[in-house]
């Protein structure tokens, strides 16, 4: 398996993708998820998104346990629409992960798109605190993406189902969020009026025909671009990150770098690392509120 990323430009650490693509080996497969020696305390992640629901379990040094990914349309453009279908996914989803690993998950972080109302930040954490785990931390999702990626400097693009997140980091710091609603349900549309088919139907199409879907959908893809443009705006970016499930479809890294000027890498598996991230996010909380404040293990 070649880790290197879809652009194969931009070498991100080996540490980091053969996290990722740990995570890629155990997502909705229970006969791998595996505990690790010593049943050390479990940590999760759970990322609802507009187009699919993410839970990630991993260990006390953020390395991935086991995970779950289901198709919902419980959100639209990020906003949390429908709470109990949410909290009817989720609440399965963090049972199976239960009963397939043998032990209570009681700790967890979550996630929201940068720029979202308060109201919405509070229910999604009402969604995870009522399948009973604690929530410690709650954070943007470009944020999340990099507790993963641990970008110095250079912007982060995360393009999920209903919304473009964009942060800018100088030198390990964030200095900038934004967002758009502009994600993968809007290519959605596009294909389900070229090809006539459903909005269900088109999900599938833009998965298993991605050559065709990216000369279909350019327009939009190239408003994404403009869109991460637009908020980068003066700031010096030397390298923008791609992530989030959108993010995934082949050469779209190319359309983007040829629309920005600026070199783009895009990890493998861009979908799992938000959700990774988020799961990260919940270690290193607990490691501040326990008072132990040791760093994670260097990838």
């Amino acid at each position: 398996m070649d880790l290197r990323g879809e652009n194969k430009g931009y070498p991100y650490p080996l540490g980091v993708l053969q996290r990722i693509e740990k995570l890629a080996d155990r997502m909705n497969r229970p006969s791998r998820w595996l505990l690790p020696e010593g049943r050390p305390e479990l940590f999760v992640g759970v990322d609802l998104g507009t187009s699919y629901v993410v839970v990630v379990v991993v260990d006390d040094q953020g390395d991935p346990v086991g995970g779950m990914m289901q198709f919902a349309t419980i959100a639209r453009e990020g906003l949390i629409l429908d709470y109990l279908g949410a909290i009817e996914i989720v609440k399965g989803m963090v049972e199976s992960l239960q009963k397939g690993l043998g032990i209570q998950l009681g700790y967890a972080s979550t996630s929201f798109p940068p720029k979202t109302e308060s109201a919405n930040i509070r229910t999604t954490q009402y969604v995870v605190e009522s399948v009973g785990m604690k929530v410690l931390k709650i954070v943007d999702e470009p944020s999340a993406a990099n507790r993963l990626l641990n970008v110095q400097n250079g912007a982060i693009v995360d393009i999920g189902g209903g919304t473009t997140g964009i942060a800018v980091v100088e030198d390990g710091e964030i200095i900038y969020t934004g967002d758009e609603p502009t994600g993968g349900t809007h290519l959605n549309l596009v294909i389900a009026g070229r090809k006539k088919i459903s909005f269900e139907e088109a999900e599938s199409y833009k998965l298993e025909h991605q050559a065709e879907t990216l000369e279909i959908t350019l327009p939009v893809i190239q408003k994404m671009a403009t869109i991460v443009r637009d908020h980068i705006g003066d700031r010096r970016v030397e390298v923008v990150h791609l992530v989030g499930g959108t993010s995934g479809l082949i050469g779209m890294e190319k359309v983007v770098e040829e629309e920005l000027g600026i070199p783009v890498g895009k990890p493998s598996h861009p979908q799992l690392v938000t959700p990774l991230g988020i799961a990260i996010a919940c270690t290193e909380e607990r490691s501040v509120q326990s008072g132990r404040r040791e760093p994670l293990r260097s990838v």
